[in-house]
Parts: structure tokens; sequence; C-alpha cells
């Protein structure tokens, strides 16, 4: 099976000999860049930062959308907000691409790892899920929420494939870290059961989940989620309102820009423009 992570893996020799461009010359992704050393992970991160069209001329605070798997989602997600934006009532975001500078998992690439939920037992060496939580909740937010003017009452999380595995661990274990969550076409091994587990003693946030399965995903992954759909649906007691959709015709990969369109006019009503 091709996940994103083993597609992107192939590419690799198509883009090793590519001399690198400044990002300045894309006003689309204009904004910033720096680079953080985690203390909870144990590994820097590369954190692009794309800021509002209008940032530089009004005092607003933005949404923060953050984005797992920066290094292939921060220039597709963060020059489609602004068509978003242009088109849709969606207000502009300020969107942060978590990056690790590098394609290759046997190389600087722990997608594997950080996205995974926590291990069934000290054999598995992928579960790094509650560490990576920890880097986002105790380092990243609080430096992006002091270095720009951001609404953390609107702050996103959007993950696919491996990333949207992520999402539903994060969604589960802190409900309120994120106002708003998108899982794209997640696979749900390992530790399938704790994505299936009662949610009836977990207290109500104020949240929203994003959950979307494509009606071409992968075999396993597709049954997979059609599964945790209906157990979801059924738990008569949440701690965020949930919505679960089929991308019909969609894909695996390809289908994310579609996915988030969905997911920003479900988390923004039609009043979003009178009060950004």
């Amino acid at each position: 099976m091709k996940t994103l992570g083993s597609l992107v893996f192939l590419l690799l020799p198509y883009f090793s000999n590519v001399s690198a461009a400044p990002i300045d010359h894309l006003p689309g992704l204009a904004g910033d860049y720096f680079k953080i050393d985690s203390e909870n992970v144990g590994r820097p991160y590369h954190i692009y930062v794309r800021l509002p069209e209008d940032y530089g001329t009004t005092d607003k605070n933005y949404p923060v959308v953050y984005l797992l798997d920066g290094d292939i989602l921060f220039p597709i997600i963060g020059a489609y907000h602004l068509l978003l934006h242009y088109d849709e009532p969606v207000p502009e975001a300020i969107v942060v691409g978590i990056s690790y500078g590098t394609l290759d998992r046997t190389n600087g690439n722990y997608r594997s790892t950080d996205y995974s939920t926590p291990p069934l037992d000290d054999g598995d060496a992928n579960g790094g899920a509650a560490a990576y939580q920890q880097f986002l909740a105790d380092e990243l937010i609080p430096k992006i929420e002091a270095r720009y003017r951001t609404n953390p009452a609107r702050r996103i999380l959007l993950g696919q494939s491996r990333g949207g595995h992520f999402i539903l661990y994060s969604a589960i274990s802190r409900p309120d870290l994120f106002r708003g969550s998108i899982a794209s076409n997640p696979p749900l091994n390992p530790n399938k059961d704790f994505f299936f587990q009662s949610l009836a003693d977990m207290p109500s946030t104020d949240s929203k989940l994003f959950y979307s399965s494509a009606s071409r995903d992968y075999e396993t992954l597709r049954a997979d989620s059609l599964d945790l759909f209906k157990h979801l649906e059924t738990e008569e007691k949440k701690p965020w309102q949930l919505k679960t959709v089929t991308m019909e015709s969609e894909t695996h990969a390809a289908g994310i820009v579609n996915v988030y369109r969905a997911a920003m006019l479900w988390f923004f009503d039609a009043d979003a423009r009178s009060d950004e």
C-alpha cells in the first residue's frame, strides 16, 4: 500500500539536484520562517508561516491553521487558503506548516513516529504522538501566539493519512486543544482500539471534528474509517461536534484541497467575514 509517506519517498531522486529559491518571490506564501528545537520531542522542526494578505495593514487577530506534513501541505494549503477566502465566507488566516526539511523517512522525516499513537508495548518505536502533542501544546502554539496576532478561539489542525491518525488521537486525548480538527483518510493501525473507545466520560467542548474518507481510498483504510464513522456517530455523548464525510471520487492523497475546503466551510458560518 502506498500511503502519502511512501509516495513522497519515491519522488526524492527527482528533487535531489534542485537548487533552493527564496520563498520571498512567492507572495501567496509570504510570511515568516523559523526553526524550533523541541524539548519534548528532542528534535528540530522547520516552521513556515503564511501571513494574511492584509496582515501588515490591520490590527486584526486571525485564526491559525496548523498543517502536519508541512513539507508538502504548506505550499498547497498556504496559497489555496487565500483563494478560498476570495471566493467563500472563510476568514483570512495565518497558516503554519510544521516541516521536517526532508521527505526522506530514513533520514530526518519522522512523521511515522510523531503522528502514531503511543506504543502498545515497549517494542513499538513509532508511537510518538504524546510527545508530539506536548510539542504542539507547550512549545509551538505558545510561540506562534506570542509572535503573531492570533485568535486562540479559532485554532485549527489539519492532517492527511498518518497525519489524520494524529488528528483523531489529538481530538480524543485533548479535545480542547484545537477549535477545529480535520482528519483526512487516516489509517487507524496500530492501536486501532484506541479510536473505538467510549467517549461518554469525556467533557464537552465547543470544538469541531471533520473526519473525511475518500471513496477511492485504499480498501483497508476505507473499511476501517466506515467502521469508525458508525462508532462515532452512535456515541450518544461526544466531546466535539462531529461531521463525517465521504469524499466521492477522491483518492487517498490528492483530494486534500477539497477536504480542506469542505471542512473550512463547515467551521465558519456565513457571518465569518463580518467578524474577522
